[in-house]
């Protein structure tokens, strides 16, 4: 009996709660289950379960991120720590002239750099490397910290184009430098020196900000870009397709095997419209008067630029491989400006040259005739001031032709007068005046043709008739470009049409396939303005060929050259009146003005040259511009049959022999 009470005892009550985390760790063979024992182990099992489905869960899920979402990111990245890619440089394209000359090419350079990786610095390596090279240390590791964060196999350049002998001491004794190799890249070659400088162009080291914009596929640390001129207008064009060189490495990133690869594709080829042998007329005549300026040659009838001088040039050598801080604060001091092109930034008076376009406005507006004869007695009185003739005993009595051959600015003063300045600003607008021409050069400046809305908006006061006196012979706001003088005196040369200038003849693929080709682009005409541009031709052939005229010292032999001198004054000086021209200073002398176009009975070229300072057209810039004529003819100059009579309106002209 006691012993059933003893067993009783030890069975539990289905009334009583079963703690289950209590009871967890007992090793109790239970025969029995209540309600409270199932509870217990339902909880278990569901805690269970889903304790196991958010594990497989997060274990799927992370299967789906690496391997379907970003798979095949990681999967090149799998790659590329086995493959390593390097790229090749390609040949940019080369640079020609008109008739298919090198201008610009490019050669071996072989370059030194060293390879970062596996490769610690090392004092005694740069120190060693700084004497072989002829380099500062500082200079060194300057090219290093530039580098810094780009991966290691990508190497450092510590010195380009280095000397033969370098090469062969480096390639000798590479065991005792590691990590250093040579680079074997494509250089440009200047054939003609610093010819057409402003216009080429040079190369320099991408920088870190032209590299944050770039596409890193195409461009990457240490590649050279075009950074002026047509190098860096047309990069697209002549920087070509890099090669891309594979390469197997091991785990600790050794080169194991080389693997297939493709070469690079050289960049396009550019043949300009410009011709070297005029361009090294022009800049030779600049450079031995040490002149500074601008030329500019273009055909009358198409737009094609065939001079495009910018005194003084630039000196290219001086950028290769990078410009030196010294050399670019030498230039940045420099007077004679040399990095300013001059051709398309260089702003000046017109002078006299303008005398054209107030000419031409006043024909067509009939405000004045071929035979209206105006009286000038060295001067002009108009309200309480007196305008005074560059001849200061006057002219006398001039009609048109004699007013524009001897360049009589009395004469021009009372047709601006008549005309007023809207008008001339429209006409002057007609030929290329006061407005971008669109030419593929940077920077281009547009000019100034004053109007009287445009002065009551700069500077918010009233036109005064006596500035249009002033703008009428093109001096006071008046400012051109010499690209833009060219311009006009062409579209007065081929009878009116104003053509857009261009500089690119072709451009063709590595296979010698045009894929750009040069087409006239007209901006303008001056319809119905026949009869009064030959009364201004006939004009221009006598300031040149005339006994009295300004521009004779521009004739040519059996070419008939129709032209115009200009004088523009840089400032009024009244303290300098009594010196000679010559002891006046630099800076403060005249700018000399000569534009022209010939043969005068058929137009072909036209030639507008600007001389900083030289004081007088006819004396300074008309041989430059005779120059230039002379070896665009050639052979024409000593063919009689070239012996031409010019009949024009107004004159009879015979050339002289």
């Amino acid at each position: 009996m006691k012993n059933l009470r003893k067993q009783n005892r030890k069975r539990p009550r289905p009334s009583e709660n079963i703690d289950c985390r209590r009871d967890a760790g007992k090793k109790t063979k239970i025969t029995h289950y209540d309600e409270g024992e199932l509870d217990c182990f339902r909880r278990r099992a569901l805690y269970s379960s889903v304790v196991l489905i958010v594990f497989f869960a997060i274990i799927i899920t992370r299967l789906w991120y690496l391997q379907i979402q970003h798979g095949e990111e990681y999967r090149l990245l799998a790659k590329n720590n086995r493959v390593r890619n390097l790229q090749i440089t390609a040949p940019r394209g080369n640079i020609l002239d008109r008739k298919g000359r090198d201008i610009v090419t490019n050669r071996p350079s072989f370059n030194v750099v060293w390879v970062r990786e596996d490769n610690k610095v090392d004092d005694e390596l740069i120190k060693k490397m700084a004497r072989l090279l002829d380099i500062d240390i500082s200079e060194l590791l300057t090219r290093m910290r530039k580098m810094a964060g780009t991966p290691g196999h990508i190497p450092i350049r510590l010195a380009d184009d280095i000397e033969w002998s370098k090469v062969a001491y480096i390639e000798n004794n590479r065991m005792n430098l590691p990590g250093i190799k040579i680079e074997v890249l494509p250089r440009r070659v200047y054939h003609y020196g610093n010819l057409a400088s402003h216009v080429i162009g040079y190369l320099g080291e991408i920088s870190r900000k032209e590299l944050d914009k770039a596409d890193p596929e195409i461009y990457q640390g240490g590649d050279q870009v075009g950074k002026m001129g047509l190098e860096r207008l047309r990069e697209a064009d002549l920087r070509g397709e890099k090669g891309q060189h594979y390469m197997e490495v091991n785990a600790r990133g050794f080169e194991q095997r080389n693997l297939k690869g493709f070469e690079p594709m050289p960049g396009n080829d550019i043949q300009l419209t410009i011709d070297v042998d005029l361009q090294r007329a022009a800049e030779e005549m600049m450079m031995e008067a040490d002149n500074s300026g601008a030329v500019v040659a273009i055909e009358v009838n198409s737009g094609r630029l065939l001079t495009l001088t910018s005194s003084p040039v630039l000196e290219l050598d001086k950028f290769i491989g990078g410009i030196s801080y010294k050399n670019w604060n030498a230039m940045l001091a420099n007077p004679h400006h040399p990095l300013i092109n001059k051709v398309v930034q260089g702003q000046y008076p017109p002078a006299s040259t303008y005398k054209i376009v107030t000419a031409l406005a006043g024909l067509a507006e009939g405000v004045i005739q071929p035979e209206t004869m105006i009286y000038c007695p060295g001067f002009y009185k108009f309200g309480n001031r007196t305008y005074r003739c560059w001849k200061h005993s006057g002219h006398g009595a001039v009609d048109l032709q004699r007013a524009l051959s001897e360049s009589c600015d009395v004469y021009f003063y009372q047709v601006g007068q008549r005309l007023g300045v809207d008008r001339l600003a429209g006409y002057a607008r007609r030929v290329g005046l006061g407005k971008k021409t669109g030419v593929e050069m940077e920077h281009e400046k547009k000019g100034l043709i004053p109007t009287a809305d445009w002065k009551k908006q700069r500077y918010n006061k009233v036109w005064q008739e006596g500035e249009t006196l002033s703008v009428a012979i093109g001096q006071g706001f008046d400012l051109v470009t010499p690209l833009q003088l060219a311009l006009m005196t062409a579209t007065v040369a081929n009878g009116g049409t104003l053509y857009k200038p261009s500089l690119i003849e072709t451009v063709r693929n590595p296979d010698g396939k045009i894929i750009e080709q040069f087409t006239p682009t007209v901006l303008d005409r001056l319809k119905g303005q026949d009869k009064n541009l030959q009364l201004v031709k006939s004009a221009l052939i006598e300031a040149v060929n005339g006994k009295h005229g300004t521009g004779r010292r521009a004739r040519l032999k059996n070419i008939t050259v129709a032209g115009k001198t200009g004088t523009a004054q840089v400032v009024r000086l009244k303290q300098y009146k009594h010196l000679k021209e010559e002891d006046i200073p630099y800076k403060y002398r005249d700018h000399a003005w000569f534009t022209c176009f010939a043969p005068a009975e058929k137009p072909e070229i036209a030639v507008s040259v600007i001389v900083e300072h030289g004081l007088h057209g006819g004396s300074t810039a008309a041989p430059i511009a005779k120059a230039v004529l002379e070896q665009y003819f050639g052979d024409r100059l000593d063919d009689p049959e070239e012996l031409t009579t010019v009949v024009l309106p107004g004159r009879l002209l015979i050339t002289e022999n």
